[in-house]
């Protein structure tokens, strides 16, 4: 039975128990109240009853003084009844009146005899037998003499029972309302809880296997308290965390989308190449030896070139996959070492761009690849040069600060529009749409080079400047990350 009614309870939506939950500690606390104010009615009313005992046994007392027994005012239903006790034992005086005494004394004697041990006067409360509750009061009324008055307490017990009932109709209303307007305030007041598993039960609905998917679902209900609002703004945020991570999902799915098929598309045009090559050879065999030999040139030169586009492939590959341990091979060399030897070869492979080398620290000794470092140098100056006019002045610099050694490639050229500059680094992405392979690359040269600055710890960055391209290499002079 009580394991049934846990269950039940259980089974009860949050308002509902909470509701009984106060209407439980309510019924406690009227119970408490109830039983205080019970009690303190009842302590007062017996107090007055047993001042009127008092008053009156004042009056009669002065009687019975003079007279010798008890005559004067009565009240009805009251007992009266005068004891000598002069020998020790208490002894029952003739009423005035018989009415004056119940059928059984024993109590009012009893009371009697306590007096006449007792400093003060001698209160308590008895049943008198076929009569009912009654207070009794003994009092000495001179020595030897003792009388003993008995109050009915049945109008105290009437009113006391009025008071309980009172008390239990009132609780009980107050109760009831308690737990109906209660609940309606809790239930009003966790509102926003259920819409937030409305909301909830609404993204269950999502289908965000989908690569397009979103979560446009917030729990916007006002209302609940700061801790409902707490909490409110935590689940928007976690929704929010959670479209943001579909979101970056669908942009990789879209880049790999995108990578599949500029790479099939740049592998496509060399096989092809080789492809026609290995055919006009085939059917032009008997042709003249130098033309075979410019046929054989020509393979070798896509072949080159496509196997060239596959290192980049597996490079970018294994930068990215970090259970691989990156392709670099660490050693303490000269950063500024190795500007200088670039530089050096940039202006004997393009005379034509003057190269001016902005003087900086004479070395910055850092903990680095220096054959990796060597191929981000030479992306960033042949990029100078093919993107660029001839007669167009490249730029280098080397600053060093007390954390990092940077390296400014810096040419006063067209500069990148402003819709390519986010893109730059995307692998296969150019620039300039129309221009052609054979000059222009794969595309692929400044994400490898931003890769392999990353694998370093550092960064590389497309700066702002009017009127010219800056690329940043940022590279840390501390030790070179853990695991590369």
């Amino acid at each position: 039975m009580s394991g049934g009614l846990r269950h039940a309870y259980r089974r009860l939506r949050l308002g509902t128990r909470l509701a009984l939950a106060l209407g439980a500690l309510s019924l406690v606390v009227f119970g408490v109240v109830g039983t205080a104010l019970t009690t303190y009615m009842r302590d007062y009313l017996s107090a007055q009853l047993d001042d009127q005992l008092a008053i009156a046994q004042g009056a009669q007392s002065k009687s019975i003084v003079d007279s010798g027994s008890l005559t004067g005012k009565k009240y009805w239903g009251w007992y009266y009844a005068v004891y000598d006790v002069r020998d020790g034992a208490p002894v029952l005086r003739k009423p005035e009146d018989p009415g004056d005494l119940p059928g059984d004394v024993d109590d009012l004697t009893a009371l009697a005899r306590a007096q006449t041990v007792a400093d003060t006067e001698v209160v308590r409360t008895a049943h008198l037998a076929g009569t009912g509750l009654y207070r009794l009061r003994a009092c000495t009324v001179e020595p030897g003499v003792v009388l003993v008055s008995g109050a009915p307490m049945d109008d105290l017990e009437d009113t006391v029972r009025h008071l309980i009932t009172i008390q239990a109709v009132t609780f009980g209303l107050a109760l009831l309302a308690l737990v109906v307007f209660g609940r309606a305030l809790l239930r009003r007041g966790l509102k926003p809880l259920s819409d937030m598993a409305h909301t909830a039960h609404g993204i269950t609905s999502h289908d965000l296997t989908e690569s397009a998917s979103r979560l446009p679902l917030r729990a916007d209900a006002p209302g609940g308290g700061p801790e409902v609002e707490e909490l409110r703004t935590a689940f928007n945020t976690m929704l929010q965390h959670i479209d943001d991570s579909l979101e970056v999902r669908a942009q990789a799915e879209q880049r790999l989308r995108r990578f599949v098929a500029d790479a099939s598309h740049e592998l496509r045009t060399p096989l092809m190449s080789v492809r026609g090559y290995a055919d006009l050879f085939q059917y032009a065999a008997a042709n003249a030896p130098g033309e075979r030999e410019g046929h054989l040139a020509r393979l070798r030169a896509e072949a080159a070139r496509m196997g060239f586009l596959l290192d980049d492939l597996l490079l970018l590959a294994r930068l990215d996959a970090a259970e691989v341990e990156t392709p670099l091979r660490m050693e303490n060399a000269d950063l500024v070492e190795l500007v200088e030897h670039a530089a050096d070869a940039f202006r004997a492979s393009h005379p034509g761009h003057p190269l001016t080398l902005s003087p900086g620290p004479a070395s910055a000794e850092l903990r680095m690849d220096p054959h990796r470092i060597r191929q981000v140098l030479d992306n960033l100056l042949t990029n100078a040069a093919v993107h660029t006019r001839a007669g167009t002045a490249v730029c280098v610099e080397v600053a060093v600060s007390p954390d990092t050694a940077r390296v400014h490639v810096t040419d006063t050229g067209p500069g990148i529009p402003p819709g390519d500059r986010d893109r730059v680094f995307d692998r296969f992405y150019r620039v300039d749409k129309a221009r052609s392979r054979d000059r222009g690359g794969s595309g692929l040269g400044l994400s490898v080079a931003r890769s392999l600055v990353r694998a370093h710890g550092g960064t590389l960055e497309l700066g702002d400047a009017a009127g010219a391209t800056v690329f940043t290499m940022t590279l840390p002079l501390g030790p070179a990350p853990a695991g590369r």
